[in-house]
């Protein structure tokens, strides 16, 4: 199994459009969900926004961070070819932001990034410092 280094982890895990958050609900199960996301700096930033529907305002997902900052995110590539498979993770701790500097960064980078979020408010991002990167690819 090739190993990859951390700026090929990195580079893959930025190229990706969608990842999977996993978080943890407080009976220590899973809750994974696709998001979009930003490297700002270091981190990772997931918006909360008001583009795609929604069950409510606070999401879960929301509730998980604030009780348990423990977070993965998941990325890779799918090819019949099974020779192009990769996949990237992410382990870190996640904070919620509703606003300061960390919450305009994330929103001016995401809105860049996806330009469905032009019109997009967001009421909170999740910024999650990564721990550790791992990841794998067939070649």
């Amino acid at each position: 199994m090739p190993s990859l280094d951390p700026a090929d982890l990195r580079a893959r895990f930025a190229r990706a459009r969608v990842a999977r958050l996993a978080t943890l609900r407080g009976d220590g199960t899973a809750r994974l969900v696709p998001v979009t996301f930003a490297l700002v700096d270091e981190q990772v930033c997931v918006g909360i926004d008001d583009v795609k529907p929604k069950s409510g305002r606070r999401l879960a997902r929301l509730a998980d961070v604030d009780r348990d900052p423990r977070v993965a995110l998941l990325v890779d590539e799918y090819a019949e070819d099974w020779t192009q498979l990769w996949w990237v993770r992410v382990d870190g701790t996640a904070a919620v932001h509703e606003s300061g500097s960390v919450y305009e960064d994330a929103v001016t980078s995401l809105r860049a990034r996806y330009p469905q979020y032009a019109p997009a408010a967001f009421a909170a991002v999740l910024a999650v410092e990564p721990a550790v990167w791992t990841g794998w690819s067939a070649t």
